[in-house]
């Protein structure tokens, strides 16, 4: 089984050994409940690093008041089970305490990037965010750190806090795994009904559609709204569907700059997050 540790202190002493046999390090940040998702991260710092690091950190700052840090999935067993598969080399997982100890005060606010989209609809969830990667990172200082596109508006808040502080580690995109279906894969698909996950299928064909519009001319508007009526006429609630420059998530108003699609829905009350590149970006 993948060696384990839990505190600051031990997973420096273990990096330390990597370090002083001139070994890099790649790292896996997740809030467990793992997946095909997540084992492709691990692939992909296999590939570039000597060591992966994978941790495990449900935080509770990136939750607001009604969401679900709860009821949020730990299966710490089978993810360790999925790790030690995946040829990971060691597991951190801290607790609260460990984490944020008592009279912790400090946020990161990352700033505009946190603002629109997933930062609008949920307020304050990219401030924990930052806060909890900046402070995982520099417990580790790994060379990589490897995340999946699913989470894109994350990903380039991440960036962003590396640049920003100076963090010198390598931010590596993956992208997102999907099931046969399409349907990008997360931790929180487990909550779907089986009814909801044959719903949940028509989200990722709703968003294929849409880029196909904006790419044969149609007006970006026009695309944009027809694509949010799918999604409505299929039973989703949908949170938004926009068309963002691909690099600050500015609003697109044309094709000439790289571009992402971004949505997110909701069937009952699960969320669903998705992206499509415009233009093969």
């Amino acid at each position: 089984m993948i060696p384990t540790v839990t505190s600051v202190r031990d997973l420096r002493a273990a990096l330390l050994t990597w370090r002083e046999a001139g070994e890099s390090v790649g790292y896996v940040l997740t809030m467990g409940a793992l997946h095909r998702g997540h084992t492709a991260l691990v692939e992909a710092s296999r590939k570039i690093a000597r060591r992966t690091l994978v941790s495990i950190f449900v935080n509770p700052t990136q939750f607001g008041p009604n969401e679900d840090l709860a009821k949020y999935p730990r299966p710490l067993e089978e993810d360790k089970r999925l790790l030690t598969e995946g040829k990971a080399d060691l597991l951190y997982t801290p607790a609260a305490a460990e984490m944020y100890p008592e009279g912790f005060v400090t946020k990161i606010d990352p700033g505009p990037l946190a603002t629109v989209l997933e930062g609008s609809i949920r307020p304050g969830h990219f401030h924990g965010v930052a806060t909890v990667v900046a402070k995982l990172l520099l417990q580790a200082m790994p060379d990589c750190v490897f995340l999946g596109e699913k989470d894109y508006q994350q990903l380039l808040i991440v960036r962003r806090i590396v640049r920003d502080l100076n963090i010198p580690v390598h931010v590596s995109a993956v992208p997102i795994v999907r099931d046969v279906d399409g349907l990008a894969l997360s931790s929180r698909n487990a909550y779907l009904s089986a009814e909801q996950r044959l719903q949940a299928a028509q989200f990722p064909k709703a968003l294929a559609q849409t880029v196909v519009a904006l790419g044969s001319g149609q007006p970006i508007d026009t695309a944009l709204k027809e694509g949010r009526e799918k999604l409505m006429a299929v039973g989703f609630q949908c949170d938004y569907l926009e068309l963002r420059d691909s690099g600050t998530l500015a609003p697109a108003h044309d094709l000439t700059l790289p571009a992402r699609l971004l949505a997110a829905v909701r069937i009952g009350s699960v969320r669903l997050l998705d992206n499509l590149a415009v233009n093969g970006i």
